[in-house]
């Protein structure tokens, strides 16, 4: 059977201006809208459902439901509410303000000022946009104060890393484009990105990317055992997007780099996987077994690599042999000096009772 082609879906951005337009026009128009063609950055036009309609004389609110297509998301079904109020013989201006479930950026290097509700300028420009699209002819003095939320997100939030990046209470109104394609690993990179920043803007010098939360915790735990407390926001979680977050540090000026995984993920590494999550243990386990042959004093592990099932297999069967543990580490800061020239690095492996097993 045919694979089935992919939906795709929409950022809480476009929702959130989608919810914005359908509030305006009911308050221009007096009446209820039951949907909205928006404008998208990419210059494709997309239909909205409006849903809770409530229409008053100074005001109007409705909310869009997300729709995230066939792209796994945290956000996926949120209502993401707008109401806008008009203000008679005001300043002729517009004011966007966030609400219940939206986030407050607490920390630096985000893109909006701490402080500030974290809407991001995409979505700004997309709500001012289609604020004078609705209001083009009412050149009235009038200012127009927009307000959103989400009403769970606080509580969706809790699945996302934006207390670790600096946005507490809420989620995040975001996209750049309008669109949510599926299955990519656009939203974790750009969350990469971002995590980065935020530790250089928190003056940490010292990034310390790891490929899970367990590998995470053991070299959280052994700098603070060796009293050298590095701030949280050093720490990235980068899950499979070595090659990705590699180079991110390295255009953004990173002045060390602690690269932190288990032995499986750091094997991908060493046989130079940019994207850690693919499929080739048997391939890898190959390579592994090639490499011990070449190695001094560790080639009588040749026949355990072909034999074993994986990478974990080999690491415990061998003892946690020390030479192995090296080899291992030593490739995969090949691997990661291929990928980013110039970028120093150390290498960090945890065990799998968050033991550390090499740090150079």
């Amino acid at each position: 059977m045919a694979n089935r082609e992919l939906r795709h879906g929409y950022t809480t951005g476009a929702c959130a201006a989608a919810a914005v337009k359908g509030a305006a026009q009911m308050l221009r128009d007096q009446e209820l809208v039951h949907q909205v063609e928006l404008n998208l950055p990419t210059g494709e036009t997309a239909l909205f459902p409006l849903h809770g309609q409530q229409l008053q004389a100074g005001g109007a609110s409705c909310f869009v439901v997300k729709d995230a297509g066939d792209d796994p998301d945290v956000t996926n079904g949120a209502e993401v509410h707008a109401r806008v109020d008009i203000e008679f013989l005001a300043p002729r201006r517009i004011i966007i303000q966030g609400g219940e479930g939206i986030g407050r950026v607490t920390k630096p290097g985000l893109a909006v000022p701490v402080g500030e509700w974290a809407i991001n300028p995409v979505p700004r420009r997309m709500i001012h946009l289609a604020l004078r699209e609705v209001f083009a002819m009412r050149c009235i003095p009038a200012t127009l104060t927009v307000s959103l939320s989400i009403p769970d997100g606080a509580e969706r939030a809790k699945k996302t890393l934006n207390e670790r990046l600096g946005i507490v209470g809420g989620l995040s109104i975001l996209g750049t484009t309008g669109i949510v394609r599926p299955i990519s690993a656009q939203a974790w990179t750009d969350t990469i990105d971002t995590a980065i920043d935020v530790a250089l803007a928190c003056g940490s010098g010292t990034v310390v990317l790891s490929t899970g939360r367990s590998s995470e915790l053991a070299v959280q735990h052994h700098f603070t055992a060796e009293g050298e407390q590095l701030p949280e926001e050093a720490y990235v979680m980068m899950g499979d997007h070595v090659g990705h977050a590699v180079r991110s540090c390295l255009r953004k000026g990173v002045r060390q780099l602690v690269l932190a995984g288990q032995f499986a993920k750091l094997l991908k590494i060493a046989c130079g996987h940019e994207q850690t999550h693919v499929s080739s243990s048997d391939l890898d386990l190959r390579t592994l077994a090639d490499w011990v042959t070449q190695e001094p004093g560790i080639g009588q592990l040749r026949s355990l690599v072909t034999s074993a099932n994986t990478a974990r297999q080999v690491l415990e069967e061998s003892g946690y042999d020390p030479r192995l543990v090296a080899l291992v580490c030593h490739r995969a800061l090949k691997a990661v000096r291929h990928f980013a020239p110039g970028l120093a690095v150390k290498v960090f492996m945890a065990g799998y009772r968050d033991e550390v097993l090499y740090f150079a």
